[in-house]
């Protein structure tokens, strides 16, 4: 399929929708960035956000299972912060691990060799590494990589 010059790439399309729901995090759950509370209950959230402009996916946290069996990388199993894909099927469209900024950079490179690890050996199309301010200082700021 060949993509007009003004149509989004797939890629683009992905960013987007992450970008407008990050936007929307940031709008209506201020409070939950602000006090630094934790990861999950920030990802719990986003992953709303996600599933409402991802409407033909299904988007979940921390899910651990790979169809019926439990979701490995290597040896280890692993939970990703939040995945869209389609349940009871190998059709896995992105996965997304999440740091706050106030958490070390230790985990940073570790995250992104899961990352890559979730592409080639789960079938992800897209893998994000995303890094969320928290705090009154840095709440409503983000960066992230598409891999």
């Amino acid at each position: 399929m060949l993509l007009r010059m003004d149509e989004p790439s797939p890629k683009e399309e992905i960013e987007e929708k992450l970008k407008r729901s990050l936007a929307l995090l940031i709008h209506h759950d201020s409070y939950l960035l602000e006090k630094d509370i934790n990861e999950r209950s920030i990802s719990h959230r986003l992953a709303l956000y996600l599933q409402q402009l991802f409407d033909s996916w299904d988007v979940d946290c921390e899910y651990n299972r790979n169809l019926d069996a439990t979701k490995h990388l290597d040896e280890d199993i692993v939970r990703p912060d939040i995945i869209v894909y389609h349940r009871g099927t190998n059709n896995n469209l992105m996965v997304i691990e999440m740091k706050k900024m106030t958490s070390t950079n230790k985990a940073d490179a570790s995250d992104s060799r899961k990352l890559r690890k979730y592409k080639e050996q789960q079938g992800y199309q897209y893998a994000v590494f995303l890094k969320i301010g928290t705090g009154y200082d840095h709440c409503g700021e983000y960066s992230y990589s598409i891999l």
